[in-house]
């Protein structure tokens, strides 16, 4: 019986052997030279050689037109490049849009008339429908409070407005002010929309639910230079009908 014992001892033995070192060769052998196990709550060794070698790297970089490099440049803003083309230079609105740039170097007048665009149709749309959260982001206080009485009168009578925006075939710079910090700019918007205002019992009394009417606004947006808040808000609505 121990015979059999000293048999099977030495089967398990041999198949221990045989199993260490079937390992060691796919494994390998530690050489002490190992990455250490991965610490998510730790940052990579790579990223701090990159941070060491970040302000070596940094002088090489070529900045891109329009963005700050620390020194003084004797090219024009981006907005100085633009601006006679939206108003002739010699002009008022063209002085006037130079002293805006002046007083705020981030101005451009293309992308302010984009963003006139964008704020017009929120309006509008916002306006028809009762909105008051929209229009109170968008809109300074005064004119906020005039549209707001406007709604509340439109209600009360029990009309209500259907309005579908068509879209704006022309923007453009009428006029501009810097009063103190404060940039006023006016814009001439041509816009096509359909418009209909129904009364209680659903009959049409203003406009046409069928019919594209071309409407011209003139509005006025306003901006305080001195502060960090990039928006303007509408503080003056004129018809040029």
């Amino acid at each position: 019986m121990s015979d059999v014992l000293d048999i099977y001892n030495i089967i398990l033995l041999a198949l221990a052997v045989f199993v260490f070192f079937k390992l060691r060769s796919v494994l390998g052998k530690r050489t002490g030279n190992e990455r250490p196990p991965f610490d998510p709550y730790s940052k990579p060794a790579q990223d701090r050689e990159d941070r060491e070698k970040a302000p070596a790297q940094r002088d090489n970089v070529i900045p891109l037109p329009g963005t700050a490099t620390g020194t003084e440049s004797d090219e024009p803003a981006s907005g100085e490049v633009v601006l006679d083309k939206v108003a002739p230079s010699g002009t008022a609105l063209n002085a006037a849009l130079r002293q805006i740039l002046s007083a705020d170097r981030s101005f451009e007048p293309e992308q302010f008339l984009q963003g006139a665009r964008a704020a017009y149709e929120m309006i509008v749309t916002a306006f028809a429908e009762g909105d008051r959260k929209t229009l109170k982001q968008l809109l300074s206080k005064d004119v906020f409070e005039g549209f707001v009485t406007a709604m509340n009168d439109r209600e009360t009578r029990g009309e209500t407005v259907e309005s579908t925006f068509v879209g704006i075939n022309k923007a453009e710079i009428v006029e501009a002010a810097l009063k103190g910090t404060t940039a006023q700019v006016t814009v001439r918007l041509q816009s096509e929309l359909i418009s209909a205002t129904r009364d209680r019992d659903g009959h049409v009394i203003d406009g046409d639910p069928a019919k594209v009417s071309e409407v011209v606004d003139i509005w006025t947006f306003a901006r305080d230079t001195s502060t960090r808040d990039p928006n303007w808000k509408l503080v003056a609505t004129e018809s040029a009908e």
